[in-house]
């Protein structure tokens, strides 16, 4: 069996060093011309683009970029680029204020060129970069006539992934800022797109992180260059007035149905705990290619009607209003934000410490609990706590309300405002024409 892996191996190695060798290429074609553009004078309102993936998708980046978008847009022209559009109905409102354009519609009729650009493999995304694997050749043609317009190049131009941070460094115009948030932190991401990570985002003009451990992170990688970092958390979107009583027997867990997020952790840490205690619920919300995987594994622990997969909903705070815990078992995480929702609706919330967000989210004991990450006894043991004891709950959800006031967005919007000021300067207003004897007239003479 590892004999005949190795060939793959192999193979899958050579394409994607081929695959880094055309995308210098073609980056060392591209950015004499794009970088050279002349971007005109900031106006009143500043022209600020942001780079998304996948507007319509589900995720809690696409979360809380859509809810900052909405904040920048009461001053500011804010447009929302998003790579590819595979769905027609977009999972979050898009916020008021803001415009919405798709780079790569699925649902827009192709030519035959488009067709053969389609099956090609992308220049511009990293072949060890997640998303590689939905990009093409046409979709780096479609995301740099909208990202990087000639005759429209923006003030501020912010990417919110790896691809899209190392596009905006490499091919932005000089003239516009350019913002890299990293929704992970650096010690996430495989060597090949490290390297590059640590290359690129030096042009930048600031990488944004979540979390302060993953500040010092870059801080320390990118010492000596001209890009600035910044710790700005996410912001909680606007959440019901009614937080959870938690009355009911229930453990909330959401998120994409991948290894990352340790569904299956949470399963097994659970299994004890429902045979004492049988009248709680353990309820998993969402979508992704681990589903069938997990719900063996709840067959073979003898788990059903004890643990239950959703799918994902739109509405994960009526299921909070009626849950009474919430628990966090990734193996690896940004800042998550659906922990942000859960501290806000008032759930005893108890979480992996896993790198890098949960520790700078949770206070152990006084807001949540915290184990160690991967360690599945603890988190037996935790939410057996938890569960045992209605007062522990109480203390731990009401002490969430009042943590969670410092993401709230009237106080992380504002940090971002700040930073976008500091970098563009809003043109200044024009001045009142004089009457002679340099006297600035007040209003205008009546006729």
């Amino acid at each position: 069996m590892e004999e005949s892996a190795r060939p793959l191996r192999l193979r899958r190695r050579v394409r994607r060093r081929a695959q880094r060798g055309l995308r210098r290429a073609a980056l060392w074609t591209l950015r004499p011309l794009l970088r050279r553009r002349r971007v005109p004078p900031p106006g009143d309102r500043l022209r600020v683009r942001v780079l998304l993936q996948n507007a319509h998708g589900t995720g809690g980046t696409i979360r809380t970029v859509l809810n900052l978008c909405g904040h920048l847009a009461r001053d500011h022209d804010v447009e929302i680029v998003s790579v590819l559009k595979r769905s027609r109905r977009p999972f979050f409102p898009v916020p008021a204020g803001a415009t919405l354009t798709y780079a790569d519609d699925g649902f827009a009729p192709k030519g035959r060129a488009a067709r053969v650009l389609a099956r090609l493999p992308s220049l511009l995304t990293p072949a060890d970069e997640a998303s590689f694997r939905h990009m093409s050749l046409w979709t780096d043609v479609c995301l740099l006539r909208c990202a990087l317009p000639p005759a429209a190049p923006p003030d501020v131009l912010i990417g919110t992934r790896p691809s899209l941070n190392l596009l905006a460094a490499e091919l932005a115009p000089a003239g516009t800022a350019t913002i890299g948030q990293d929704h992970m932190h650096l010690g996430a991401y495989q060597p090949a797109l490290r390297r590059q990570i640590l290359r690129s985002y030096r042009r930048l003009t600031v990488v944004s992180t979540l979390t302060e451990a993953a500040c010092a992170e870059y801080e320390a990688a990118l010492a000596g260059s001209g890009a600035r970092v910044v710790c700005i958390p996410n912001a909680a979107p606007a959440l019901p007035d009614r937080p959870s009583r938690r009355a009911g027997k229930v453990v909330l867990a959401a998120g994409r149905l991948v290894h990352t997020k340790g569904f299956d952790l949470l399963i097994r840490a659970y299994a004890p705990i429902a045979a004492d205690h049988p009248d709680w619920t353990l309820r998993v919300f969402g979508g992704g290619p681990r589903r069938d995987r997990l719900q063996a594994l709840i067959d073979e622990l003898g788990l059903g009607g004890r643990v239950e997969l959703h799918p994902r909903t739109r509405h994960l705070y009526a299921e909070m209003e009626r849950a009474s815990v919430y628990a966090l078992s990734s193996r690896r995480e940004g800042m998550p934000m659906v922990v942000i929702e859960a501290m806000g609706m008032g759930l005893a919330v108890v979480a992996f410490d896993c790198p890098v967000g949960p520790a700078e989210m949770i206070g152990h004991g006084r807001d949540g609990l915290l184990v160690p990450a991967g360690d599945v006894d603890a988190m037996t043991g935790a939410l057996r706590r938890v569960i045992a004891d209605r007062g522990l709950r109480d203390r731990l959800g009401e002490a969430a309300l009042r943590s969670v006031r410092s993401h709230h967005l009237d106080r992380i919007g504002p940090r971002w405002s700040l930073l976008i000021s500091e970098l563009v300067p809003a043109a200044p207003a024009p001045e009142r024409p004089r009457r002679p004897g340099g006297q600035t007239p007040l209003s205008s003479p009546r006729t």
